[in-house]
């Protein structure tokens, strides 16, 4: 039972990281850009295929994510000058709608681009390998690296907001728009910026997952139902929300679906848990947002000024 729960929490970590470099940008566009993309978690799955693709054609799959970066970033930027900057001025609803033809654009031409079949990459021979934990017990080695990655990402996007003085102008634009454009900051160029940062961390994380899932059409989308709970449990405009509430998002999904059968199995007959921790499993991070919403209605660490 101690290496099933070893195991599943290190999975629920590394679920989280993933949906932190995800939510990371979405909260970032959000909060600086007061505009809500549905079409985030479309970045998301266009990373995954840049690597993929970028790793096929040079062989190597650190190379084929080096480049992966770059590529998001410039595809984040045309996407902010052909369709994004033509919402700023328009209330959320059209912002949802616009970017919601987005999500279906993006999975279409991916299908044209790509074919409907998913796409594979192999893992890398350094990082094939396994960690031991305790005794026996063993843990993917690439899985970690992702732990790993994630965390230097998170690290430097700190230092980045907190530490520099585009942060400082991405701090107060996201309460102060109005004050920040009066002192003669371009806030147009400081919204490219934005958007173009969060398609880079949507792109990693895409590109990251790549070894370890499928890579098809629509990828994005579960995703994005799981970053807007983050969202939303962190506190809305929060990075360091965000990051809470990614780690405890992960470890709810991954040991509820691992543990709530087995808890349920004191209450009722083995069949029957089973059948109710599999429907109950999927709705547990809800329940969870729910459950703090009801004492947090702005989130675990809403962000100043709102």
């Amino acid at each position: 039972m101690l290496n099933l729960f070893l195991i599943q929490a290190l999975n629920g970590v590394q679920l989280g990281i993933l949906l932190f470099l995800v939510a990371a940008g979405l909260t970032l566009v959000f909060g600086v850009m007061d505009l809500i993309n549905l079409a985030h978690g479309a970045l998301y799955m266009v990373g995954a295929y840049l690597a993929a693709t970028l790793a096929g054609l040079t062989g190597s799959f650190g190379l084929g994510l080096l480049l992966a970066l770059p590529a998001s970033l410039a595809f984040g930027l045309l996407v902010e000058a052909l369709v994004i900057r033509h919402l700023y001025e328009r209330d959320h609803l059209d912002q949802v709608l616009a970017t919601f033809g987005l999500i279906l654009i993006l999975n279409e031409g991916v299908r044209i681009l790509w074919g409907n079949a998913p796409m594979s990459v192999a893992l890398p021979e350094a990082l094939s390998g396994a960690v031991p934990l305790t005794g026996t017990l063993r843990y993917p080695l690439y899985r970690v690296a992702i732990i790993a990655a994630g965390l230097a990402a998170a690290l430097l996007l700190h230092l980045l907001v907190h530490r520099t003085r585009l942060g400082m102008q991405l701090r107060a634009g996201a309460t102060h728009g109005p004050i920040v454009a009066a002192l003669g900051v371009d806030v147009r160029r400081l919204f490219r910026l934005v958007f173009g940062l969060g398609a880079v961390l949507a792109g990693f994380a895409g590109a990251m997952v790549a070894p370890i899932l499928s890579v098809d059409p629509g990828m994005g989308d579960s995703v994005l139902i799981l970053t807007f709970v983050v969202i939303v449990i962190g506190g809305v405009g929060s990075v360091r929300g965000a990051f809470v509430a990614s780690l405890i998002v992960g470890l709810a999904d991954q040991l509820g679906r691992s543990f709530g059968p087995i808890l349920l199995r004191s209450l009722m007959e083995a069949s029957a848990a089973a059948q109710t921790g599999r429907t109950l499993a999927p709705m547990l991070t809800y329940i969870l947002m729910a459950g703090v919403l009801a004492f947090r209605p702005a989130g675990l660490f809403p962000a100043r000024g709102r």
